[in-house]
């Protein structure tokens, strides 16, 4: 049986092996513009379901969900309205293809699922969590107020998907130089602010020069996409790697005391070192050179960024294909 929201996006239950969770697919491209009055459902009978504070809500939420472009602050605005009366202890959005997560609240073992889509434009999956069944009642009255959601959600994720791409570096998928200068500023006041760790590293491809030059640029290409996935092997999913320009790639390390860092740099110089360039001729191999330092008490961004470039230099000047990090922390 199709259940349709305020909006007449369409919900279908879905077949589920596990007997606590409830799963429906909601299309937002049946929708017609969002109109409070017009019938949520195609019966008199699924019309009633609706609770009476949904229809007194739809506007005010549509206008709330309408005030942001954040997906996190969407998700967290959604489940605010409705928490008071649906009583849901959790609300958890996941979208795989741009790998977002988004969760409000502790899980339960009872959950209502609904895939989203607008036309065949997956905006992924909305569960809500609680520890009793959600009755029918309930799902009418979320598939009605899913109609407030869906397009500001979709918009979310577009502007989302914009900012990914500008602050993307398309060669090597890292963040690019404009993302390092926002997330580092962002960074180094978080660690300021709780007085935690925070370690920097510059990585230095050596004579990156003659690779483009004896072997081609394409060449060169795929020695710095290969660097590029080296590191994020060795990294923590909370390190953050950005190609800061040309050969270089910088490293921001939270919660990372010196000596971890320094650990991190050897290892990540190991196995570029270890790495086999196979499209290079002749068994060429590659080779990086790693300055890093701590961040300080009272220190800012840039004196930390200098002492960083000042350890890749000696580095490079002791031969390369070295690790050192600033003398004022070790």
């Amino acid at each position: 049986m199709a259940v349709a929201n305020t909006n007449g996006t369409e919900a279908t239950p879905m077949l589920t092996s596990n007997p606590l969770r409830q799963e429906h697919q909601v299309n937002g491209d049946n929708a017609h513009l969002f109109n409070p009055a017009a019938p949520t459902h195609p019966s008199d009978d699924a019309r009633d379901l609706v609770a009476p504070w949904a229809r007194q809500r739809a506007v005010e939420l549509t206008l709330r969900l309408q005030t942001t472009l954040e997906v996190e602050q969407l998700v967290e605005f959604f489940s605010e309205e409705l928490r008071g009366h649906l009583g849901h202890s959790c609300l958890y959005y996941t979208n795989d293809r741009l790998a977002l997560e988004v969760k409000v609240g502790r899980r339960a073992p009872h959950s209502c699922a609904y895939n989203l889509l607008v036309g065949n434009q997956p905006l992924g999956e909305l569960v809500f969590c609680r520890h009793k069944r959600f009755s029918a009642e309930d799902q009418a009255t979320i598939e009605y107020l899913l109609g407030c959601l869906i397009y500001p959600l979709r918009n979310a994720l577009m502007y989302f998907e914009a900012l990914e791409t500008a602050n993307r570096d398309p060669l090597t998928g890292t963040g690019n130089r404009m993302a390092f200068e926002s997330q580092f500023d962002r960074e180094i006041t978080l660690a300021s602010r709780h007085g935690t760790p925070f370690s920097l590293m510059i990585i230095d491809v050596d004579h990156f020069k003659r690779v483009n030059d004896r072997y081609g640029h394409l060449s060169g290409d795929c020695v710095l996409r290969d660097i590029a996935s080296i590191i994020q092997r060795c990294i923590r999913t909370s390190d953050l790697l950005f190609r800061y320009g040309g050969e270089e790639f910088v490293l921001l390390l939270s919660n990372t005391e010196c000596r971890g860092a320094h650990r991190l740099a050897e290892r990540i110089r190991k196995a570029v070192e270890k790495e086999r360039f196979d499209y290079l001729a002749n068994d060429a191999r590659v080779s990086v050179s790693i300055g890093g330092a701590c961040l300080t008490e009272g220190e800012t961004g840039n004196q930390l960024f200098q002492r960083a470039d000042a350890a890749l230099y000696s580095a490079k000047a002791a031969g390369r294909n070295r690790v050192e990090f600033s003398s004022a922390d070790c």
